[in-house]
C-alpha cells in the first residue's frame, strides 16, 4: 500500500472511530470530514444517498442506527473494513486496474469453499456439482491474495454449505483483516461457538437462506429447516452479529415472499439486508415451471422499492435492481464465480468457462475469452430490466459460449446453453413487453434517470470502454 494509502487509510479510520463514539450526534457531520480525504470521484452517488439518509433522518438513517446497536467489538471493525478497505480505497484501484488491463475487474469475488451440503434444496445452482469437490485453504487464500493485487476486497462464499469448512473460513478472516467475507448458508450448522468466532475476527457476515413462512421455506429446503434458521437468526442477534437473509423466490412462494409481514419478520429477527434472487431453472433437473410470471415479477419490482422507501432493511434485487448497476454484473465486470472445482465461471448461474483457477492466474481467467465476451458484449440489452444473457435475452449467451469455446462446467447434469435457452425463451418473451412498460413509464421514479441514457449505474471505465469499442448506446438486444 502506498503512503499515501496508509495515511488516508488511518485518516478515514479515525473518521469512524470519531462516529462510534456518539453516533447520534456525530453522525450529522461525518459526510463533511469524510468529503475533506475522499475525492469527488469516488462513489459520488453512494455519498450522495447517505448525505441525504442523514439530513432526512429517513428508513435508511434508522438502518444506520441499527448498525450501532450490533456488539461493538464487530461493529468498528467491520465498517472500517466494508468502508475503507472494500470500497473507499478498493474502487480507486479497481478502475486503475480496468484502465491498465482492459478487462473486466470484479468488486467481489463468489467462489465454492465445497460444494458438500447438508440439504438438497429445489432449483439451487449448487446441488447440480455433487458433494465431492473442495478448493483447498491455499487455494482460496491465493484467490484472495491475487484478488487484493487487483484492488478485489470483497469475497462471498457459495457452495455448497460454505460452513462444513467453517475452520477454514475463519483462518481465512483472520489472515486478510483488510477483507469483508460473506457467507450464503443454510444456518444450521451455526451455533454459539462459531458466533464467538465471528466477534473474534470481526469481518464475517451471514446471509442466511429464508423463503418466506415456515411452509415455504420447508417445501424447498426440507422439513425442520426454518426451525434451525430461527435458532441461529437468535443465536446471533442475541451476540450482536450482523446478518442478513438470502431470499430465493419462485413462482410457488412469491405471494410468502414479498409482504410486508415477511419484511417486519427479517427486521424483528436482526437482519440487515435482504438479497433477493430471481429463480433460474439451471441444471438439467431444474424446471421451468418454477420461474415467476411477469405478472409476480413485476409486482416485486414495486413490492421491493415500496419497503426500500420505508423499513430499516438494506435490500437488492437481483434481476429487477439491473439499472442501478448498469445492467449485467458478471463476466467480472462486478463480480465472477469460481466453482468448488476451480472452474472461473462469469457469474453463479452461467455453468461455462474457458479456465481452470488451477491453471491460471485470477487476471488471466478475466482476458480468458468468455469473460472477454462478456466485456464487449455488456450490457446485453439497453433496458436493464432485461439484463442478464441468459433470462431476459437467451439468444446470447449461447452465442457468447460458442464464440468463446467455453466448455460446460456442471460435471453432474451438464446443460448446453441450447438446452438451458428452451427453458427461459418462453419467460423472457413473456416479460420483454412489461419490461418495457415500466421502463418508459413516465409515472416511475427512475424515469428521468433512464431518460439520461447508459450512464447510470456505469463506471468511468465502463463509459471508457463504449467509446473505445464503439457501441455506446447501441446495446445487444435480444434476437
Amino acid at each position: 500500500m502506498a503512503l499515501t494509502q496508509v495515511a488516508e487509510r488511518a485518516a478515514l479510520n479515525k473518521i469512524i472511530d470519531y462516529l462510534d463514539e456518539d453516533p447520534e450526534k456525530n453522525i450529522d457531520t461525518i459526510m463533511t470530514l469524510v468529503d475533506k480525504f475522499v475525492p469527488e470521484y469516488v462513489l459520488p452517488s453512494q455519498r450522495r444517498a447517505f448525505d441525504a439518509a442523514i439530513r432526512e433522518r429517513n428508513n435508511w438513517y434508522r438502518l444506520m442506527m441499527r448498525i450501532f446497536d450490533l456488539n461493538p467489538e464487530v461493529r468498528t471493525k467491520l465498517l472500517k473494513t466494508l468502508i475503507v478497505d472494500c470500497s473507499v480505497l478498493a474502487w480507486p484501484q479497481q478502475e486503475r486496474m480496468r484502465e491498465k488491463h482492459q478487462c473486466n475487474i470484479p468488486y467481489a469475488i463468489l467462489l465454492d469453499p465445497t460444494s458438500a451440503c447438508n440439504l438438497r434444496c429445489t432449483g439451487c445452482w449448487a446441488a447440480e456439482y455433487g458433494h465431492a469437490l473442495n478448493l483447498s485453504f491455499e487455494d482460496i487464500d491465493s484467490i484472495i491474495c491475487q484478488g487484493k493485487e487487483l484492488g478485489c476486497h470483497i469475497y462471498i462464499y457459495t457452495g455448497g454449505e460454505p460452513l462444513v469448512r467453517k475452520d477454514d473460513l475463519i483462518r481465512l478472516c483472520e489472515k486478510h483483516q483488510d477483507c469483508a467475507f460473506l457467507c450464503f448458508t443454510n444456518a444450521t450448522l451455526i451455533d454459539e461457538a462459531f458466533c464467538q468466532e465471528m466477534i473474534r475476527v470481526g469481518n464475517f457476515v451471514p446471509a442466511i437462506s429464508a423463503e418466506g413462512d415456515e411452509g415455504t421455506t420447508d417445501a424447498r429446503r426440507g422439513k425442520g429447516t426454518y426451525a434451525k434458521i430461527e435458532r441461529a437468526m437468535n443465536l446471533l442477534r442475541e451476540n450482536g452479529l450482523p446478518f442478513g437473509i438470502s431470499c430465493c423466490w419462485t413462482r410457488e412462494n412469491a405471494d410468502a415472499v414479498a409482504t410486508e409481514a415477511n419484511m417486519d419478520w427479517m427486521i424483528e429477527k436482526g437482519a440487515l439486508f435482504c438479497w433477493y434472487f430471481h429463480y433460474m431453472p439451471v441444471g438439467a433437473s431444474s424446471p421451468a415451471s418454477l420461474m415467476p410470471t411477469p405478472e409476480q415479477r413485476e409486482r416485486m419490482y414495486h413490492f421491493v422499492r415500496d419497503m426500500r422507501s420505508k423499513k430499516e432493511l438494506f435490500t437488492m434485487d437481483f434481476q429487477n435492481d439491473g439499472e442501478f448497476v448498469g445492467g449485467c454484473i458478471a463476466g467480472g465486470r462486478r463480480y465472477l464465480h469460481i466453482n468448488a472445482a476451480g472452474d472461473v465461471e462469469p457469474c453463479v448461474f452461467i455453468h461455462y468457462s474457458n479456465v481452470n483457477i488451477h491453471d491460471v492466474t485470477l487476471l488471466e481467467a478475466l482476458k480468458s475469452p468468455l469473460f472477454m465476451k462478456y466485456y464487449e458484449n455488456q450490457p446485453f440489452n439497453d433496458n436493464h430490466l432485461r439484463p442478464c444473457p441468459m433470462l431476459e435475452n437467451p439468444y446470447e449467451l449461447g452465442r457468447l459460449v460458442a464464440e468463446s469455446g467455453a466448455h460446460g462446467t456442471d460435471l453432474v447434469e451438464p446443460e448446453t446453453p441450447e438446452d438451458l435457452r428452451r427453458k427461459t425463451v418462453a419467460g423472457a418473451a413473456a416479460w420483454a413487453p412489461v419490461a418495457e412498460k415500466i421502463w418508459n413509464d413516465e409515472n416511475d421514479p427512475m424515469y428521468t434517470k433512464r431518460l439520461e441514457g447508459m450512464q447510470q449505474g456505469m463506471a468511468e471505465t465502463d463509459l471508457e470502454k463504449f467509446e473505445r469499442l464503439g457501441h455506446f448506446g447501441d446495446c445487444q438486444n435480444e434476437k
